[in-house]
């Protein structure tokens, strides 16, 4: 069965989320900043200026955002992604800002397909935030990810942070959003996550700031430092689905034992947001 088939399969079963669809919808509200925005999360998390002369790859490209953002920062892009709708939004980011582009090459793959990936060969940055969890089969993911690093490249994923019973929690959340029938899923998302918001607020409001909880929102693109929109990303997290969470202390020993060294943490402290780690793939020559 093709990806295209099989990915169908799953969203009919509601055994995945329909991540492209979301992707869509926020292309809808994208604009300079955040695209800026996504740049500067790049630049800060790899220490560096510019990706000019560099290959990056863009696992799980979803919107497209990211591979738009190390393109314009001057990478060789190659993005793919599971999902077909997702691959729709990044070639139309492709088609807005770098139309006919050779520089920036756009397919539906599977991180999960060997041998699709053995014929992408070595790439300077390897690039999947928030999607190798979404996979089915994380730890898989991760393994396949390893080999795409050229040695002294970087690696820059991004992985559910486990809150044990709470993340065991959010796997059925998610679950039943998508089993629901459609006409469904949005009444149980603001029930989900209406009380979590109303807490929010609340808490602003006691402290005698109710007008800081519109601005989080308002400014949620330039808070994430990812370009993102607050809307979009609540429906990513209710609706986010094969679900895997990692402690940091597991992936880290998981890239040590593939000869990987950590050169940026990000963690969520605690929280139900993501883990970000930027790993650099040891060369032959570094000695212990």
């Amino acid at each position: 069965m093709t990806d295209a088939a099989s990915h169908a399969a799953e969203l009919a079963a509601g055994d995945r989320f329909a991540f492209g669809v979301n992707w869509a919808r926020f292309l809808e509200v994208l604009d300079e900043r955040r695209i800026q925005e996504a740049e500067t999360s790049l630049r800060t998390m790899l220490a560096v200026d510019t990706l000019a002369g560099l290959r990056f790859v863009d696992i799980g490209s979803g919107s497209g955002l990211f591979s738009l953002a190390a393109r314009r920062l001057g990478a060789q892009v190659h993005s793919f992604d599971y999902d077909a709708q997702s691959v729709a939004c990044t070639r139309e980011l492709r088609r807005r800002y770098f139309n006919d582009d050779p520089d920036w090459v756009v397919e539906q793959g599977s991180v999960l397909d060997t041998g699709y990936l053995a014929r992408l060969g070595n790439f300077d940055v390897v690039y999947s935030w928030g999607v190798l969890h979404h996979t089915g089969a994380m730890w898989q993911a991760l393994a396949n990810v390893a080999p795409l690093v050229t040695p002294g490249g970087r690696l820059f994923i991004a992985i559910y942070n486990d809150q044990g019973g709470a993340s065991r929690r959010w796997w059925h959340l998610k679950r039943i959003y998508n089993k629901l029938p459609r006409l469904l899923r949005s009444p149980y998302m603001l029930l989900v996550m209406g009380p979590r918001e109303g807490l929010f607020f609340l808490v602003q409001l006691v402290r005698g700031r109710p007008m800081a909880y519109l601005r989080q929102i308002r400014d949620y693109a330039r808070g994430s430092r990812r370009g993102m929109n607050y809307w979009h990303d609540m429906v990513d997290w209710i609706g986010g689905y094969p679900f895997e969470v990692a402690k940091p202390e597991q992936v880290f020993s998981f890239y040590r034992d593939r000869e990987f060294t950590l050169r940026q943490l990000s963690t969520s402290a605690g929280g139900t947001a993501c883990n970000e780690y930027v790993f650099r793939r040891n060369r032959a020559d570094d000695g212990d």
